[in-house]
């Protein structure tokens, strides 16, 4: 932690790559060479000596914040998103999704008999709770099958994640994932089906990007899209979490003692009053062990067992001791066990395990009260102030097999008995040490009231005296457990009596003696602790686990220092001192020394005993670990360039946060120290100090950073009492000196102390006992001096907006303050303080070295009460010893920034120097003089010495005064007559008085200028203060609001610089906005605008006709190529459309807008829309692209340095290597060009597109802040909220104007310039500023992600645009209960300028009863978007044509608008040129030359040239800058009720239009989409296959009663069925029949869309929007139970599968492998016909084939439907022939005998044909046997 914000230029320049670690000696030689080196002003040496090397390394750092951050409430919004679900297990089923988070529930409608219902449904959760406990809470979705008002339904599944999950996500969103539902009653059952949803967790300040909504493809790919965090496995196994309570000790009592007295009286026995019981909660369910009664050492031995998915989606397990009581339970103490710290993931990792070991628990302080305020800090929210307890558990995880029988399947939480632990599997008892001295003890808050007071340390129950539990149990066990062997030797040994008996005496004194307060000022006492210091010890009993935090240690001292260097990286960039790289490589190589000095000392205790699993397996991946990082510093450390500085910089803040996760050791050993101030008996005022910090090693990296040393220790206020401004104020300040060790080791304890003392005993004899006093003897008197300079940004304390600052120096037990400056928040005091006769204790050198901290506070003085606290900051003197020279370099000391804190929050920052100066034996003669006061009128003030303030010189500062705006009332009266004044470092100017701020609020004067002598070091420059005052009658002033601009560096102009290109002649402001603007920084400023000139392809050539040195020209191309990477922007000619032929190809499949929409008249506005949205999302990948190609070139970058280039070679390289990877892309780009124009296909319609921005168009543009700026004025007391939440509520009014500031003498050229006018200054050629009227256009097109306003979950929302006094509200035409509606409206207003510039859009929710809701708006500051450069007022479009979709919207045509822009910025041109060029300032520029007007003539038309100038704009020398192209963006919606937190997105773009220009056209029509309506016709003709249901009633033969039915849009409104084909024995069904199916399509969104009532209430109809999906499942029919279902189908009319040519093709795999067939869409084929299979899934959940269909789906439009109808069924008109269907039919009792033929038939009849077969040719057989002999007689007898 750096004191203050020291700059820390840490003086990298000289010291290359080695590691930052400074020597004392050579300090001063460093210093020496560094003065000869650099200008006095960039060394800042007190960044060297004072802060950030401790070079004695007695004294360890303070910590700068003081607030305890976690503990606080925040606002917090869950919003939720179910899309649909999949694959649910079941049949037939009616889906509900419950979506839970901690205890909420909503559930979304029902879907009726449907496995893959379609929601859609957003849900929002509100919150407002510490993080702590958001992030534990669990999100939980579950699938309820047929959930009704009467009974609650089934669970099909569920899926659980806690909101901590979904916060580290990267935008703390999942978006469009599917989560897998598991049954929670059966863990074998695997996967019960698919939820999809979006999840996002936006806390206060969280702005989330959403990936843009519309059309999207189906993510049909769930595997590749699932709900869970990178890293972890799809299928993941169920697992068995054990956690083993053992035993606890050290409870509080926690009942009144009232009633034990009263029991001991009756019975006779002393109870302990506590009745524990420990409750375990995970991932959503609780487990608790049994109660042991009255017992403060109570044994369990019980084991909580949960079932859950492994890795599991919760990340925490909350360990709870309560205490049982007849009333309600309270908490005692919490734990949490994270399990990413007790398991890893990586392949050599182990599965999450913990202990046998302790956990300590902190809370509330010990004493038991019935109503504890602290109550919330025993559930574990914010820091504990107090031990509470120790217990003693253990963790297990076993993954489960979830395939053998025996296995228990439901997930209840179990507990049940385990054995006992041996009492050395914790690790062995030893006794610890604790010594401390307090040293100085000061700022002691007066609130106290003037009791003695006394310090208390504690550690455990040791040391406590007030609270603690009666040791007498506890001690004489552990003493009998730890020490048997130990003492009985010793005894035996000595055996003189007195020693052991000193030894029993030993154990602690644990407070030191109190005493009475003395007065320091009016704040503040300090207690007189001057040569005597008094000391406490103490001795405890532990289990011996040093070697944890030996390990914590040694992680923690690398990361500290890596975070210091890394806070110096950022100070270096920030100052923009030179060679940031070189300092960032240092810390890398200090990094990676220290990895592998971890490496080396880790492993010499790989095999310690009293090890439990988790310590071996931590230690091996902590060593793993560290070695990687080691390695990968190193590997960084090579590619460190000054170009990638910063995002190398990033990369080892990651590995900052890697070490501090390591260091954090989840399993416990000896609890935290905590110091208490005690008043009259009374805890007061606390600091807890982990006692890793102090815990001492024989090996120096395994010590704790403060063990032995002395630590600055601000004491707080427990619990909630330390919130806000009381946790602000500090309660004491000690100077303490702690060491923890063994006792054995304990001979050093006294090493780090400042020396010089002399130890004094407790009065008894012995001389082993630690002293209970020091007294030093040696003091050191000095001097200090503090100068303090100036203060910026300081905090407003007053309800005018600013504050009367004045601050406090403390150092030692003195204070001083300096004078109060009246309403500033920037005041420049410019005193010198002086300390004199500072009495410091130790020797001097040490001193020297390692001196004491000051605190400085800041106050703003109030007339009445007390001064009010603004913040405070620390800070280290320079110390000079009487035998030093005072000079160079150390002195006089440099001015420094410090920052100053208000609890967390930042306050400011202090310009001051300290120099603390030791007065010899000549007394004060000897020290460098002090300078008189000079001002006589400001009395004795000392000023700062001249030495020290910074060197001054002449300045002009230009204001450029343009107008107020939305001036706020002041105490209930209008502003009527403003006045700016600007005030700067005391000199100031007065703008002109607006007469009549109603009529006019803009000045007539606009420039004004004043000088003023500044620094000349830009870093130290004071602000600039705007104040606007209100001038009443009687000469009166009324502050109304202010504003201090901090840094004034965006306003210096830099002249024109020489040296570069010849097309850069003017000068320009730092950030670019300077109306006169210089080439050479433009394209410094602005890489992506700067290059496009030189890489433009083959579309439009432009060549430059001066006649030029080619040296010159070169010389522009290479500087530009080394520059930046060019960026290809294609001109819309032949590319263009083989672009859009390309991305055609690629949404080929996106449905059938292509064939229908060649023809010109079917494109609309929305065609272009959605076109452009498309474009937006391949850029959005070919930027993630782009990334990678960049990251690979740095490889190869590195790969070149590995080689050993030269720096300048590498340049060359470099861009050679550039050049080689242009041209391999532009050859991809032509070849694959070239590709695509040759395939032979009919021509596209080229679709003209439109910019879509995902932000607001202020964003892209810089706020239109070009020449015009606007500052905010505030008023009223800051808010104290975190981060200033409130600054909104404080804004009184904006002031428009700007700044400009210069050195004096200003050259010549500027001001020859033709047409300069002076009284203008810098600010020439800007427009008038008088009231101008124009007419506004805002064109709404629909709004995304509402927040929910209705109890139902959505809102009915309409759009309310204000502008100035007039409104139009449209709230006729809301659109019933949607959360993405589309608007698609425009609205005309009329403006004028200035007074009313502020356009408002907001979205309400329309009610019924009552008034509307605003949901939320958004607002856009007009004026500054018409005075732009950048031409906001209407966008340019990409193409122009006069008629059609793409008809150009601006009054004035392209010609005109380049003529305009040429003769404004005095630029040559526009010259046409035949053959289709145009010339503009020696740019040449291609385009087309003929126009078709709305009859299909050509015409000749210089408009497509303007405008193929006007898109390249920016290319123009000195003028150019990107014109606002036609576009829409996307506005974030707020509410002002919840600050911070969007609650939705609207969709918009605003047109301006001049009235004294010719009027626009109308406005274009953007009106959503009518849906087209279409009919489907379904044929059914036969089923095959059906499996056979029934068994019949004579025979017992298999058969159906088969059905058909089918829909298209909900399950209810159209569900057809086809009449019953009987008893069908073979599952054949003959059916020859229609449903007709009439719905209405959006091609464009792929989405049918519905409107219905959501029920008999529902006030109007509902327009829902659901995907084309046709379902037809079989059934059974049955006569008097419910039908059977036997099986489905659902095709998405979009993407299905081909029907098979015959029955026997059709198959499962038509299901299984739909991804991979090719699939056709009705929409192009129009009809289809086919074979498709049903399908059902078994017991075992796998597919199963129940059946065939031979079906016809022929899809007409509503018009052709009308001209050929078709009858229902088997109806007229067009009606199909009826089945030809087996007589069995016929019912059995009409022809049994018909039936019985045709059943033994149909069964047997292969059996039938085959005896007849036999019979056959036994008969043969038979006639040829019997025939034979007679045939063969009459052959022989030749008959």
């Amino acid at each position: 932690m750096k004191l203050g914000k020291a700059k820390s230029s840490k003086d990298d320049h000289k010291r290359g790559d080695e590691p930052a670690i400074l020597e004392m000696e050579d300090l001063d030689k460093k210093a020496m060479r560094l003065a000869g080196m650099l200008e006095p002003d960039t060394i800042s040496l007190a960044s060297v000596t004072a802060v950030t090397t401790n070079v004695s390394n007695k004294r360890s750092k303070p910590d700068i914040k003081m607030e305890p951050s976690s503990g606080r409430p925040v606002d917090y919004q869950i919003s939720i998103t179910v899309i649909e679900a999949r694959q649910l297990i079941g049949l037939n089923m009616d889906p509900v999704v419950c979506v839970e988070v901690g205890d909420d529930k909503k559930y979304t409608s029902m879907k009726e008999s449907t496995n893959c219902p379609y929601y859609n449904e957003y849900f929002v959760f509100d919150f407002h709770v510490p993080p702590d406990v958001m992030f534990d809470k669990i999100i939980k979705l579950s699938v309820i099958h047929s959930k009704n008002l009467l009974r609650s339904g089934t669970l099909v599944g569920t899926f659980k994640m806690d909101v901590g999950t979904v916060y580290s996500q990267p935008e703390h969103q999942f978006y469009h994932k599917w989560a897998i539902l598991s049954d929670p009653d059966d863990i074998t059952a695997g996967c019960k089906g698919y939820v999809k949803c979006d999840i996002a967790v936006v806390g206060k300040g969280d702005n989330i990007k959403t990936p843009h909504k519309a059309n999207e493809t189906d993510e049909d790919d769930i595997e590749g899209n699932l709900l869970l965090p990178e890293g972890i496995p799809a299928e993941r196994q169920w697992a068995r979490f054990y956690v083993k309570i053992h035993r606890a000790e050290g409870l509080p009592k926690m009942n009144t003692s009232i009633m034990a007295n009263v029991k001991k009286a009756f019975i006779g026995e002393n109870r302990d009053l506590v009745d524990p019981y420990v409750q375990v909660q995970f991932s959503g369910q609780k487990g608790k062990t049994s109660v042991q009664k009255s017992s403060y050492e109570p044994i369990w031995n019980e084991q909580v067992i949960f079932t859950e998915l492994f890795p599991p989606l919760c990340k925490r397990i909350k360990v709870q001791i309560r205490d049982s009581d007849k009333v309600n339970d309270v908490a005692i103490g919490t734990h949490f066990i994270d399990l990413r710290k007790i398991s890893n993931d990586g392949d050599k990792g182990f599965l999450p395990t913990l202990g046998p070991a302790w956990v300590n628990m902190y809370g509330s302080t010990r004493q038991y009260t019935l109503m504890d305020e602290h109550q919330d800090l025993n559930d574990g929210l914010g820091e504990g102030v107090s031990f509470r307890a120790r217990l003693l558990i253990s963790v297990a995880v076993e993954i489960l097999d979830t395939t053998s029988p025996e296995i228990i399947c439901s997930t209840d939480v179990q507990v049940e008995p385990v054995s006992n632990i041996s009492e050395s599997a914790t690790g062995k008892m030893e006794e610890f040490f604790l010594f401390g001295s307090f040293l100085e003890a000061t700022m002691i808050d007066r609130k106290i009231g003037d009791k003695p007071i006394s310090f208390e340390i504690t550690i455990g129950n040791y040391g406590n005296h007030i609270d603690g539990v009666s040791k007498s149990s506890s001690v004489k066990k552990k003493k009998k457990e730890g020490e048997d062997q130990e003492e009985e030797n010793e005894l035996i040994q000595n055996s003189s009596e007195d020693e052991a008996d000193e030894d029993a005496d030993l154990t602690s004194v644990s407070s030191t003696p109190p005493m009475k307060p003395f007065i320091t000022d009016r704040n503040y006492f300090h207690l007189p602790y001057f040569e005597k210091k008094p000391c406490v010890y103490i001795k405890s009993w532990w289990q011996d686990q040093r070697r944890r935090l030996y390990n914590s240690n040694m992680m923690d001292k690398i990361a500290d220092k890596l975070e210091e260097g890394l806070n110096d990286v950022q100070e270096v960039i920030k100052t923009e001192k030179a060679f940031p790289e070189r300092r960032l490589r240092g810390v890398l190589e200090e990094l990676s020394i220290g990895c592998s000095r971890y490496v080396t000392l880790a492993n010499k205790d790989v095999n310690l005993a009293g090890r439990t699993k988790l310590d071996r397996e931590r230690l091996k991946s902590c060593m793993r670990e560290m070695d990687s990082m080691g390695q990968q510093a190193k590997q960084i450390r090579t590619q460190v360039k000054k170009n990638t500085v910063k995002e190398k910089l990033k990369l080892a803040q990651n590995f900052l946060q890697r070490l501090r996760f390591l260091a954090d050791e989840p399993q416990h050993s000896i609890p935290d120290v905590f110091i208490w101030m005690m008043s009259n008996n009374k805890r007061i005022a606390y600091a807890r100090i982990p006692s890793k910090d102090i815990l001492y090693s024989v090996v120096d990296e395994e010590t704790g950073k403060d063990c032995g040393k002395v630590k600055a220790v601000f004491l707080k206020l427990p619990g909630k009492k330390g919130f806000g401004p009381a946790g602000w104020t500090v309660q004491a300040k000690l100077e303490l000196y702690l060491w923890l060790g063994l006792n054995k080791s304990r001979k050093n304890f006294l090493h780090g102390l400042p020396n010089g003392f002399e130890e004094i005993r407790a009065t008894k004899m012995g001389h082993g006992l630690p002293p209970v006093t020091l007294v030093y003897d040696m003091k050191q008197v000095f001097q200090l001096r503090a100068h303090m300079y100036q203060a910026r940004s300081l905090f407003a304390a007053d309800s005018s907006g600013l504050s009367d600052p004045f601050a406090r120096v403390f150092f030692s037990s003195q204070s001083q303050v300096t004078e109060v400056l009246n309403e500033t928040l920037c005041p420049t005091w410019d005193q010198l303080l002086v300390f004199d006769d500072v009495e410091l204790f130790g020797e001097a050198t040490e001193l020297r070295d390692d001196p004491p901290i000051i605190v400085v506070e800041f106050y703003d003085q109030d007339t009445v009460g007390k001064a009010e606290f603004i913040g405070r900051t620390f800070a280290k003197p320079i110390i000079k010893m009487r035998d030093e020279p005072y000079g160079p370099p150390r002195f006089p000391p440099q001015l420094e920034y410090y920052q100053i804190y208000r609890g967390n929050s930042i306050a400011g920052e202090l310009l001051a120097a300290f120099e603390l100066l030791q007065v010899g034996q000549g007394g004060r003669a000897d020290l460098p003089p002090l300078e008189g006061p000079t001002d006589s009128e400001r009395g004795p003030i000392l000023p700062v010495p001249l030495g020290i303030r910074p060197v001054l010189s002449r300045y002009r500062i230009e204001v450029l005064f343009w107008g107020l705006r939305d001036l706020k009332r002041i105490n209930l009266a209008q502003v009527d007559r403003p006045r700016v004044d600007i005030e700067c470092a005391g000199r100031g100017v007065q703008s002109a008085l607006i007469q009549n701020y109603k009529k006019n609020p803009n000045f007539s004067t606009l420039v004004k200028w004043f000088e003023v002598d500044l620094p000349e070091n830009e870093l130290l420059h004071p602000p600039l203060n705007i104040r606007v005052v209100d001038c009443r009658a009687f000469g009166r002033y009324i502050l109304v609001g202010s504003h201090a601009v901090s840094t004034l560096r965006h306003f210096i102009y830099s002249p024109p610089d020489k040296s570069c290109n010849n097309w850069a002649t003017a000068a320009k402001l730092m950030n670019g906005y300077m109306v006169l603007t210089n080439g050479c920084s433009q394209a410094r400023s602005s890489p992506s605008l700067s290059s496009r000139t030189f890489s433009r392809p083959a579309g439009d050539v432009s060549v430059s006709l001066e006649a030029e040195p080619p040296i010159r020209k070169m010389d522009t191309v290479v500087k530009l190529d080394a520059m930046s990477d060019a960026v290809v922007k294609v001109d819309m000619n032949e590319d263009e459309s083989d672009k859009e032929k390309k991305k055609k190809k690629k949404k080929k499949k996106g449905g059938a807008e292509e064939e229908e929409e060649t023809d010109e008249r079917v494109l609309d506005w929305w065609s272009k829309y959605f076109a452009s949205i498309e474009t937006l999302k391949e850029n959005l990948r070919s930027q993630e692209a782009a990334q990678a190609e960049a990251e690979e070139r740095e490889d190869l970058e590195i790969a070149a340095e590995a080689a050993d280039i030269r720096p300048d070679d590498l340049h060359l390289k470099g861009s050679k290597m550039k050049e080689r990877f242009k041209e391999k892309k532009s050859s991809k780009q032509k070849r694959s060009q070239a590709a695509d124009g040759s395939e032979k296909r009919p021509p596209k319609a080229r679709v003209d597109e439109l910019v879509v921005y995902n932000r607001e168009l202020e964003s892209e543009y810089g706020n239109f802040e070009d020449w015009l700026h606007t500052f905010n004025l505030y008023r009223g007391k800051a808010g104290d909220d975190d981060e200033h939440a409130l600054d909104d509520d404080r804004i009184v009014g904006r002031f428009k104007g700007s700044l400009c500031m210069y050195k004096v003498p200003l050259s010549q050229e500027i001001t020859r310039e033709a047409g300069y006018d002076p009284n203008m200054g810098m600010f020439q050629s800007i427009p008038h500023n008088d009231p101008i009227h124009v007419l506004v256009r805002v064109y709404v097109v629909r709004a995304t992600d509402l927040h929910p306003a209705d109890i139902n979950g959505k809102a009915d929302p309409y759009v309310v645009i204000k502008l100035g006094k007039s409104e139009v509200k449209d709230k006729e035409n809301y659109i019933s209960k949607q959360l993405n509606p589309v608007f698609g409206k425009s609205f005309d207003i009329e403006a004028t300028f200035p007074m009313e510039s502020m356009l408002t859009v907001s979205v309400y929710d329309w009610d019924l009863v009552g008034t509307d809701d605003l949901i939320g708006e958004t607002k856009i500051d007009l004026e500054n978007r018409f005075y732009s450069k950048f031409r906001a007022t209407c966008g340019i479009a990409s193409n122009y044509s006069m008629h059609g979709y793409n008809i150009w919207r601006d009054p004035m045509k392209p010609s005109q608008i380049l003529a305009k822009l040429c003769k404004e910025g005095k630029i040559d041109g526009p010259h046409y040129g035949p053959g289709g060029k145009v010339k503009v300032a020696n740019r040449i520029f291609t385009g087309a030359t003929e126009i078709e007007d709305e009859n299909g003539l050509k015409k000749q038309t210089e408009e497509h040239l303007a405008l193929s100038v006007l898109n390249h704009w920016e290319e123009i020398p000195r003028v150019g800058c990107k014109l606002v192209p036609e576009h829409v963006e996307t506005r974030p919606l707020l509410n002002p009720d919840k600050p911070g937190i969007e609650q939705g997105r609207l969709e918009m773009w605003v047109d301006m239009f001049p009235m004294d220009m010719p009027a626009p056209g109308p406005a274009i029509d953007i009106s959503p989409r009518k849906p087209k309506s279409f009919e489907l016709r379904v044929i059914i003709w036969n089923t095959d296959d059906v499996i056979l249901e029934d068994d019949a009633f004579l025979t017992g033969e298999k058969m159906s009663d088969i059905y058909v039915r089918g829909w298209l849009k909900g399950q209810q409104e159209d569900k057809q069925d086809t009449d019953v084909h009987y008893h069908s024995l073979t599952g054949e069904g003959n059916f020859n029949w229609r449903f007709v199916f009439p719905f209405d399509y959006l091609v464009a969104e792929e989405k049918i869309i519905i409107s219905k009532k959501e029920s008999m209430f529902s006030w109007d109809e509902t327009e829902y929007k659901i995907p084309p999906r046709l379902t037809m499942q079989v059934w059974d029919a049955d006569h008097f139970s419910a039908d059977d279902f036997l099986g489905a189908i659902e095709l998405d009319l979009n993407r299905f599968p081909r029907g098979a040519k015959t029955a026997k093709q059709c198959n499962l795999d038509m299901i299984r492998n739909e991804q991979e067939l090719p699939t056709i869409s009705i929409f192009k084929q129009k009809r289809v016909k086919g074979w498709w299979p049903f399908v059902a899934r078994d017991e075992n959940d796998e597919m199963e084939l129940t059946g065939k269909v031979e079906a016809e789906l022929h899809l007409v439009t509503a018009e052709e439907a009308e001209k050929s109808p078709v009858g229902l069924g088997r109806n007229e008109p067009d009606p199909l022939e009826k089945p030809n269907r087996p007589d069995t039919s016929l019912m059995w009792f009409l022809g049994p005998l018909k039936s019985l033929r045709y059943f033994i038939w149909h069964n047997y009849r292969w059996l039938i044909l085959k005896a007849l077969g036999l019979i056959l040719l036994l008969l043969m057989l038979g006639l040829f046997l019997y025939s034979i002999p007679g045939y063969l007689v009459k052959k022989i007898l030749g008959a």
